[in-house]
């Protein structure tokens, strides 16, 4: 899947920053989004493909897709 497939509300470029950076991003958009907000997050860090989804389970919002785009990751996010 590509980027254009979500149409994303919100685009967070948090590539080359560490942990906990993209995941404190990606914390601080959620808590001002809407209910159905999809918000891609964009990262280098390898860590957020296991940080992310964790705390998504445990805040109570869904996970649409992991994309490799070969340099970085795109995790597309649903708030609820």
């Amino acid at each position: 899947m590509n980027d254009a497939e979500y149409d994303p509300d919100v685009t967070i470029d948090s590539r080359d920053a560490t942990c906990p950076g993209p995941l404190m991003d990606l914390i601080g958009k959620v808590k001002e989004a809407e209910s159905g907000t999809v918000i891609e997050l964009q990262t280098t860090d390898s860590g957020s493909r296991s940080d992310v989804p964790e705390w998504l389970d445990e805040a109570g919002h869904d996970l649409l897709d992991s994309v490799d785009n070969g340099d970085y990751w795109s995790l597309f996010v649903r708030t609820n």
